[in-house]
């Protein structure tokens, strides 16, 4: 098999992707249903965003294709954050349930810019900065988290991650998730994720000697 093809994804593992994909879209919609407006407008993880604008880039995401993506980076003059702050308002509606409804609609979506992984990385760690500041857990299956932390841990499309963990010894203690050489850094999978990502926040729920310095990376990369 050649280096070509093996970089092709074969159809089923595309399908297994979409079906973790929907599948954490729809668990999001659940948690979100009967929030008020003083929870929809709970800031997020993400700067300078709102638990409901975080949602509204999600659906945006799920909304755009390559050739709207472009015709998008065009029109803001090639300006990423410009068009990611367009694209957001697009999808906001006028009250944080109009915004629930546009994401549902978008939940069996199969529409993307981007790799599958990246795509199920968007729906997790977006999921987790709207669920943390709104003290909502969701216990996610084994098998899904494990593969986005082993495609983060190589990986700095769109986020930086892999830079983040270089000369870390990651494991997951609540999961077969382990990578890495270096200062030990470990603890739940979703919390290695968020980190990896850049959540400080989740550093908390880590341990080892190398969190001091994962801490400080989420801080400055």
């Amino acid at each position: 098999m050649t280096e070509r093809e093996t970089a092709v994804p074969r159809p089923g593992r595309r399908a297994r992707l979409w079906q973790m994909i929907h599948q954490e879209r729809a668990s999001l919609a659940s948690d979100l249903a009967g929030l008020d407006d003083e929870q929809w407008a709970t800031p997020s993880l993400c700067d300078g965003l709102s638990v409901r604008e975080v949602l509204a880039h999600l659906t945006a995401g799920a909304s755009l294709g390559p050739a709207r993506w472009m015709a998008g980076v065009i029109k803001c003059r090639f300006d990423f954050d410009k068009q990611v702050a367009m694209r957001l308002a697009e999808q906001l509606g006028d009250s944080g349930s109009a915004t629930l409804d546009r994401f549902k609609q978008v939940i069996t979506s199969t529409t993307t810019a981007n790799p599958l992984k990246a795509m199920l990385g968007e729906a997790i760690v977006h999921g987790e900065d709207i669920r943390r500041p709104l003290g909502i857990r969701r216990d996610y299956p084994t098998a899904t988290v494990t593969l986005l932390a082993e495609y983060y841990r190589g990986s700095d499309f769109v986020v930086v991650a892999k830079k983040r963990v270089a000369d870390l010894r990651l494991a997951a203690s609540d999961g077969p998730f382990t990578a890495g050489a270096g200062p030990l850094v470990s603890g739940p999978t979703v919390a290695l994720i968020m980190a990896m990502t850049g959540r400080a926040a989740y550093c908390d729920e880590l341990e080892g000697d190398g969190v001091p310095l994962l801490r400080e990376r989420c801080d400055t990369m």
